[in-house]
């Protein structure tokens, strides 16, 4: 069976805002038995949307469309739809009275363009929305089931839930579920050349599973593919593969169950009991950032600091003027002293630093634009780097992260003391 998704929003047009909710869509459909045939983002324009329903309806199986459901002008789906239904729009009895019961619970008055949601095509199926005031819609046209969801995640998330769990988006047959290995410190040309052998003769046997290689900032991931009855089926045959690859990939793999770095360098610490302090120049808090994303962090993460001054390295951290002065605030002996000096004055157990250009100015000969040192210091164990990435500011901050977490993670998957 296939699909198409569409996002409507003109915002989405713009360099502000992204489509994120057609992931989580394919995700879940690829998990029923869709295979997802296409995407486009359309504006808030009513012959555009239509256009673009018309393309889909007939030629796929199910058209997903989240937006554009709203009280306002340019709210258009639910008028696109009526359009290529070929009918007239009705007010939904039932819908004006949630609307209603709902402003009044809040103690907020209903404006008059509210009343633009209670508006249904006739033959089409309102679908309630418990968190928020915009309800979605269910039709077919020709041989198409065309789903309406709103725009905002946090509705149309359980909406698509409940209309798959309920059937009225149709099962068939087997999924496609996926598992991803996530690596780091290779390039992307070495780990298709060590994995390949690997995964080549995969397609050809009695379940397929196929494999796809994405470059990311900082990482490399592999996606295996395979369909399945179901979770468990799909883990049957993905899981040998996931453990094959990771025999030949090494300690380059840091994830094979969907976390992030710096999850996983949260869990590392919390089971060792450990706690961290790190220093920062070049990432400007993003390191510190990254590791109270997680929820839970609080159990690890004591502090960070951001140093760019070689005024604060020495006030905050204790860095010696001297030291600067003979090696450059760039430079390994500086790193490993902001380490040194966030973990003495935090009192945790790990202490990371580091220190940069990230440009697009600054650097030198000696020391180019993108040129950072990053150390650890964990009990019983010390390391420094220095590597020059490459790329734009905001993505040799990133980098820098990544690169300063996963030697944490190399040391503390070692022998610990």
């Amino acid at each position: 069976m296939t699909a198409t998704i569409l996002a409507v929003g003109s915002e989405m047009l713009t360099p502000f805002k992204v489509d994120t909710n057609s992931l989580h869509v394919t995700e879940r459909l690829n998990a029923i038995g869709y295979e997802v045939r296409g995407k486009a983002v359309v504006c808030d324009d009513l012959d555009e949307i239509v256009a673009a329903f018309r393309a889909a309806v007939g030629r796929v199986d199910l058209l997903v469309c989240t937006g554009g459901l709203g009280p306002t002008e340019d709210d258009l789906t639910r008028d696109a739809l009526a359009r290529i239904m070929g009918v007239d729009m009705e007010r939904d009895a039932g819908i004006l009275e949630d609307l209603t019961v709902r402003f009044a619970r809040r103690g907020i008055v209903m404006r008059d363009n509210n009343l633009r949601q209670a508006l249904v095509p006739r033959g089409a199926i309102a679908v309630k929305n418990a968190n928020g005031t915009a309800p979605g819609l269910l039709a077919r046209v020709d041989r198409t089931i065309v789903v309406l969801l709103p725009g905002p995640p946090r509705e149309m998330k359980p909406m698509l839930d409940r209309l798959i769990g309920d059937g009225a988006i149709p099962s068939h047959g087997d999924g496609l579920f996926r598992r991803v290995l996530k690596i780091t410190g290779r390039p992307e040309s070495e780990v298709d050349a060590i994995a390949q052998p690997i995964y080549t003769p995969w397609m050809s046997q009695a379940v397929p599973i196929s494999t796809t290689i994405l470059a990311a900032l900082g990482q490399i991931e592999l996606h295996l593919t395979a369909a399945a009855a179901g979770r468990d089926a799909a883990d049957a045959v993905l899981a040998p593969a996931v453990q094959a690859l990771c025999a030949v990939l090494g300690a380059s793999v840091y994830s094979v169950d969907g976390r992030g770095l710096e999850a996983v360098v949260g869990d590392l610490l919390r089971d060792a009991g450990w706690t961290i302090g790190v220093a920062e120049s070049c990432s400007g808090g993003l390191l510190a950032s990254r590791l109270t994303d997680v929820p839970g962090s609080s159990a690890y993460f004591d502090r960070g600091v951001v140093c760019y001054s070689n005024e604060a390295k020495r006030d905050l951290l204790g860095v010696p003027e001297a030291m600067i002065a003979e090696h450059g605030a760039v430079s390994e002996p500086v790193a490993l002293a902001m380490a040194d000096g966030i973990r003495a004055r935090a009192g945790t157990s790990v202490g990371i630093g580091i220190t940069g250009i990230a440009g697009p100015g600054g650097g030198s000969e000696l020391k180019p634009v993108g040129t950072v040192a990053f150390a650890v210091v964990a009990p019983a164990a010390r390391s420094v780097r220095t590597v020059q990435f490459f790329g734009a500011r905001e993505q040799v901050k990133y980098q820098s992260t990544q690169a300063a977490l996963n030697l944490l993670r190399l040391l503390m998957s070692g022998p610990r003391g």
